[in-house]
């Protein structure tokens, strides 16, 4: 079943980076915020900020929110 939001960040691995999914597809691994803010940049998301990534209700965080970077 896929996930109402389009964005995802996994949980952290154990070096700390997590994995973020836009749709159906693994677009990169973040090791802080403003990693995600630059592969949603990528990825077409031209508006995201370090702001709009901890607020959107379009990211689901699975293992933690925007805070959690270690396992």
């Amino acid at each position: 079943m896929a996930s109402a939001q389009p964005i995802g960040v996994y949980p952290p691995t154990e070096d700390g980076g997590r994995r973020v999914r836009v749709d159906e597809w693994f677009v990169g691994m973040a090791y802080g915020l403003l990693d995600i803010v630059e592969i949603l940049r990528v990825a077409g998301l031209d508006n995201a900020d370090e702001a709009w990534v901890r607020q959107s209700g379009l990211i689901e965080w699975r293992g933690g929110g925007p805070d959690v970077w270690e396992h």
